[in-house]
């Protein structure tokens, strides 16, 4: 059985519903995440799991216990949720060891004593016992937050935009530190952040949200790779579409060649099996578009992104659409060249084409 679970749930403000039927579920152990743009409803999701906020439909479900649905609410305190606020909460006149031991009132001294330089000792801060926020940088206070939201063994850790006030260097780094944290401890956990960096280095399994609803629910693997729809293709990683024409057995015809998909091809007709000629459009990740010098196949560099290891270059075919491509570094061609590529796609993803304008491109320059 799952250790979470919503069910339809419904939250609306004067009127205004904010979340529309939503559902998820949440095995033990797991650690999901709630990922999509400023204004889709993702803290908001998270504020009726932690019972914050009432919902006016649906159920949510903690190990098999309704704890909101219409006209049931089981107040944030008897829920066991621990909570990671985004700018860390923590409290300016208690001493680190203090924060820690906030939860553990019930606890004997000695227990308690115990569980906070158990904790501190699983963050790495050990040292900083009598220390106080003030004197810990950023991403020490965020850890402490952690360990304070650890300590009473919570069922479910909700962690709400937890690295958004770090720079990107200690994000990043963090992020990783985190996961390994509440793996270490066994906890099942929400992530909510804008940033899918965060939530792929996090997450074990990510609902990507718009309007209020999750539009897919999924590894993110197959979130890159096998996109259930154009909201999730665009806002995922970074690409562009290419119209292409259908051809037999599955096969699809593009500017650069011709790609095999081993699912039915979505035509513009809405049909479940394209026939011969329908037209759709094509994603192509940069990782598709390889960089190859004895390829027949020439496009124009028109911008390059230098990223130490690798530049990402936009390329103009000869019809004047753009494509993505992510080559090694070493192969620093200049604005202006005509260098060889081929595709080299294992995942076709394609979508109906636009009945108006099919042909053209739609180019998706996407944020993270």
């Amino acid at each position: 059985m799952p250790l979470l679970q919503l069910v339809d749930i419904e939250m609306a403000y004067t009127g205004n519903r904010v979340i529309r039927g939503l559902s998820l579920s949440l095995e033990k152990g797991s650690i999901g995440c709630l990922l999509g743009p400023s204004g889709c409803g993702k803290t908001t999701v998270l504020r009726c799991i932690a019972g914050f906020e009432p919902v006016s439909g649906g159920q949510i479900q903690l190990d098999s216990r309704v704890v909101s649905a219409k006209g049931v609410h089981l107040p944030p305190e008897r829920r066991r949720i621990g909570m990671v606020f985004q700018d860390y909460a923590l409290f300016p006149h208690l001493t680190i060891a203090e924060n820690v031991a906030f939860g553990l009132h019930e606890d004997t001294r000695e227990r308690r004593q115990a569980r906070v330089a158990e904790f501190l000792d699983l963050v790495g801060l050990g040292a900083q016992q009598r220390k106080y926020p003030h004197e810990l940088s950023g991403g020490q206070q965020q850890r402490v937050a952690l360990a304070r939201a650890l300590a009473p063994a919570p069922n479910l850790l909700l962690l709400d935009e937890p690295f958004s006030n770090l720079d990107v260097e200690l994000r990043e780094r963090l992020s990783y530190e985190v996961r390994d944290i509440i793996k270490a401890t066994g906890t099942t956990a929400i992530l909510v952040t804008h940033d899918q960096h965060e939530a792929f280095a996090v997450a074990d399994e990510i609902g990507i949200m718009h309007e209020g609803l999750i539009q897919q629910w999924d590894s993110p693997y197959n979130l890159y790779h096998r996109p259930r729809n154009r909201f999730v293709a665009d806002f995922i990683g970074q690409g562009v579409f290419l119209p292409g024409m259908v051809l037999e057995n599955g096969k699809v015809q593009v500017e650069i060649g011709t790609l095999s998909s081993e699912v039915p091809i979505e035509c513009i007709t809405g049909c479940s099996t394209c026939e011969k000629s329908c037209s759709v459009d094509v994603l192509l990740r940069p990782d598709d578009i390889v960089h190859d010098d004895s390829s027949p196949m020439r496009a124009e560099v028109v911008h390059k992104a230098f990223r130490g290891a690798d530049i990402l270059y936009t390329l103009k075919l000869a019809s004047g659409a753009r494509v993505l491509s992510l080559v090694p570094s070493h192969h620093n061609h200049a604005l202006g060249e005509r260098i060889g590529i081929r595709l080299d796609v294992d995942h076709v993803v394609t979508f109906q084409g636009r009945e108006a304008g099919a042909g053209a491109l739609q180019l998706v320059q996407l944020p993270g």
